[in-house]
């Protein structure tokens, strides 16, 4: 396996006093195309939290988390999981790229790509490093969880509850949030009941909560209200979700600037 990081050079752009750039980096031949947050106006070392995207691919919806964490203080890496900078242009074919990664080897080498890539960025302070997604995404931090890595924190919302196989999370330190909708038709109470034995078998902090009239995808507008589709947003859980992880990270991650998160 062969790792390749390079950021591409250019003029960062300008969102609101937060600075953005693209970052470019492979594995095996397979290029990725990153996104990068930071406030320009701080100095000094930072913690560094990546966004993992959706099933639909990096595109402005985890780039506006990437820019939200950064106006907190942070510095936030969004990658690409599926390559090239690829986004779905409809369900069928985020169906398909999310299967070519979910559930292969190839979810936990681009998840760990991606944390070496953020680790990489100047500023950041590998010793206060996070992992949030959402959905698809929200598995991938779970799963860079499982493999070992050293990470102080994942956020998981409306994810696909993969669990750890025995043992692997055994002496590890990483703190957990999963923000789960009630109603979520994607995650059977089985699933839920065997990730959560796993995690209490590893013995790893975690916490699990849960939001009620909440259906899959409740943190994303573009999903629309309709909770019959089994995939909605909910304005009240998403803001709730959102301050329920700003807490964690004062826990787990504490911002770079005494106002940072407020």
């Amino acid at each position: 396996m062969k790792w390749i990081i390079v950021v591409f050079i250019g003029v960062a752009n300008l969102w609101g006093g937060i600075m953005t750039k693209e970052v470019t980096y492979s594995l095996d031949g397979t290029s990725f195309r990153g996104f990068l947050a930071w406030d320009g106006s701080m100095t000094g070392a930072r913690p560094g939290i990546l966004v993992f995207h959706e099933w639909w691919g990096l595109n402005d919806f985890a780039r506006l988390q990437a820019k939200k964490l950064a106006e907190m203080g942070y510095i936030a890496f969004a990658p690409d999981m599926y390559g090239n900078g690829d986004t779905a242009l409809n369900q069928a074919m985020a169906a398909k790229m999310s299967s070519e990664v979910r559930g292969t080897p190839r979810m936990r080498e681009r998840a760990r790509l991606a944390l070496q890539t953020l680790l990489s960025q100047s500023s950041v302070d590998s010793t206060r490093i996070a992992a949030i997604g959402f959905c698809f995404g929200g598995t991938a931090a779970l799963e860079l969880a499982y493999t070992g890595a050293s990470i102080n924190g994942v956020v998981a919302f409306h994810a696909g509850l993969s669990s750890p196989a025995e043992d692997e999370l055994k002496g590890s330190r990483t703190k957990f949030l999963i923000l789960h909708g009630a109603d979520d038709p994607y995650a059977p109470l089985d699933t839920i009941n065997r990730f959560q034995a796993a995690l209490r078998h590893a013995g790893v902090d975690w916490r699990m909560i849960y939001f009620s009239n909440a259906v899959h995808g409740f943190m994303n507008s573009a999903n629309g209200t309709d909770n019959s589709r089994g995939v909605a947003y909910n304005p009240a859980a998403a803001a709730r979700a959102w301050e329920y992880m700003r807490l964690f990270f004062r826990e787990v991650l504490p911002p770079a600037s005494e106002n940072a998160g407020k």
